[in-house]
């Protein structure tokens, strides 16, 4: 039996079910009224969606739409930083939709911190984009990831490698 166990929390976005995401949001644009002989684009580069549109009504239901379709594969919107509204060439609009992967070292820092002042009797260290967490006590374990649950970190927290 091990003495100590051990879990590690991260930050993993599917790309899969992004670039799915994506293309079912495209398809939902071209088949709407509202979008009919609109020159709507998603596409998506590496961590980046790059949508561009004719006007922010438009930019706004598309990336409304691309947020339902996330939800719906999966992908949690707290994965998606959506950057500032950039006016392009004939009056049209574009937006940089950033895919974040891994824990920054900021909120690594809250999430160290808060464990700490939580007063459960783990270890929490740093690890590159993660976080790991070890204790004596599964129970100990258990009450961690149940209070980084119910706190809001901005970024989508999974937990990883139960040991």
């Amino acid at each position: 039996m091990a003495s100590n166990y051990s879990f590690d929390i991260v930050s993993e976005v599917n790309m899969q079910e992004v670039d799915n995401a994506v293309n079912q949001a495209m398809k939902e644009i071209g088949q709407r009224y509202d979008f009919k002989n609109s020159k709507t684009e998603l596409v998506l580069n590496d961590d980046i969606i790059k949508i561009s549109t004719e006007d922010e009504f438009k930019l706004k239901a598309a990336t409304e739409i691309l947020k339902a379709k996330c939800i719906k594969r999966g992908v949690s919107v707290k994965s998606l930083d959506f950057g500032k509204v950039e006016k392009a060439s004939l009056g049209t609009v574009r937006q940089n939709v950033k895919i974040v992967k891994g824990i920054s070292k900021e909120k690594a820092k809250d999430i160290v911190a808060e464990i700490k002042g939580s007063k459960i009797k783990v270890q929490a260290q740093i690890m590159e984009n993660q976080v790991r967490v070890t204790g004596k006590d599964k129970d100990d374990l258990q009450a961690v990831i149940q209070l980084l649950k119910s706190k809001d970190f901005g970024v989508d927290l999974q937990f990883v490698n139960y040991r």
